[in-house]
């Protein structure tokens, strides 16, 4: 269960055993780490010379604690209905080997019909912008693909917690419920995914939380969301790309103050280019995205009383590489996000990894998560009140020592 560049989907990654296997497949994988987080977290206060003015605050927060990074529990099968048809299916819960909250998460859990024709499902599934993005998810610790390192980890819009610094998958465009997915056949080395988002009746209204802006409900009476993804997959290249589209609209609001109005637009859209490459003992991989389906994309397009927070398309890259000796293997990646968003500052990423492999199953880790980010008081003049905000992150220093078994 090894993580490669060169597969990705979740239908390639299933194919596998669907060739081999008409049974139902049990399987786990136990992930678990001791965690060391150093953080300075932004924040706005009262200031003490003036009561009516805020001031930005920079609280650190160190911790020690034991973690589970997104252990898991499934199964998977396959039914051959004759006629070169076959039923699939696939059924995973999240399990926290650490304080208990087991099965519950948006694990992928769906059914379909795999053809000449492809395969469609319908359920709870991973994006075509994860299987482009992911060519660079190549570590363990659940702190290292969150909202800082990928445009995809800061969106929240579908009212799911998303905590920017314990887990990569909930709540982001790595995985997506009520989704109708389909996945073409392999053309010598090319596929295409295709992905949609229907909620039922649309919702009105918002909610603000301290993690990100979520949608209290869906945001059409339609297709709520869209996504489509083309890859190339050949010997040791990989090449993807994906657009992401929320057909949102601009009648969300709700009253700030007495007399100011937020109006948020979720009419939202994104992209990104994904490469990789696997020879050996090398492997890299790098992506680029831009566009506004992110926390930083909601923040630039809110506006006060008509007047528009204002900035441009967030942008992100991130660069991945790893080089196995034996059954050892050392990784390192880097990236800068830059939020786009008026006064917002660009967030530095970076992460060195080892991992000793006992077996194909086992799994020890060392990794070290960094991020820095100079954050900044920001204000937006409406009418004669300002509006004030700050950066959401900070600096960050991480380590996590863990172990994994797959089985």
């Amino acid at each position: 269960m090894n993580k490669s560049i060169l597969a990705l989907a979740v239908a390639t990654t299933l194919a596998a055993p669907f060739a081999v296997q008409a049974d139902t497949i049990l399987y786990g994988s136990a992930r678990v780490s001791v965690d060391y987080n150093d953080e300075k977290i932004p924040s706005l206060i009262e200031d003490p010379n003036n009561s009516r003015l805020l001031k930005l605050d920079i609280s650190k927060v160190s911790s020690w604690d034991v973690v589970n990074n997104d252990s898991r529990l499934g199964v998977l099968g396959l039914e051959d209905l004759g006629g070169g048809l076959s039923a699939v299916y696939q059924y995973e819960f999240g399990v926290d080997v650490t304080e208990g909250g087991n099965f519950e998460s948006n694990r992928p859990k769906f059914v379909g019909i795999k053809g000449s024709f492809g395969t469609l499902t319908l359920g709870t599934q991973e994006t075509p912008y994860y299987h482009v993005a992911g060519v660079t998810d190549i570590f363990n610790s659940g702190k290292t693909f969150t909202g800082t390192a990928w445009l995809g980890g800061s969106f929240n819009g579908f009212d799911v917690d998303l905590s920017g610094n314990t887990s990569r998958g909930e709540g982001s465009l790595t995985r997506l419920d009520n989704s109708l997915y389909y996945t073409t056949p392999d053309f010598n080395g090319f596929s295409g995914e295709a992905l949609l988002v229907m909620n039922g009746a649309k919702g009105v209204g918002v909610t603000q939380t301290s993690d990100a802006l979520t949608l209290k409900n869906n945001p059409s009476d339609d297709i709520d969301l869209w996504n489509i993804a083309a890859k190339y997959s050949n010997g040791p290249f990989f090449a993807g790309v994906s657009y992401i589209k929320l057909d949102g609209g601009t009648d969300y609001s709700d009253n700030l103050t007495r007399t100011i109005v937020r109006t948020l637009d979720f009419d939202l859209d994104q992209w990104v280019v994904g490469l990789g490459y696997s020879s050996g003992p090398f492997s890299v991989g790098f992506i680029y995205e831009q566009g506004t389906l992110n926390l930083f994309g909601l923040q630039s397009n809110m506006s006060f009383n008509g007047t528009r927070w204002g900035g441009d398309d967030a942008t992100n890259y991130y660069l991945t590489g790893s080089y196995t000796f034996g059954n050892n293997m050392i990784s390192a990646a880097y990236g800068q996000l830059d939020p786009g968003t008026s006064g917002y500052s660009k967030i530095d990423n970076y992460i060195l990894g080892y991992q000793y492999n006992f077996s194909k199953r086992t799994r020890l880790w060392v990794e070290y998560i960094g991020r820095s980010n100079d954050p900044t008081k920001i204000s937006l003049p409406v009418g004669n009140v300002n509006i004030v905000d700050a950066d959401p992150f900070g600096d960050q220093n991480a380590f996590s020592i863990g172990t994994r078994v797959d089985f």
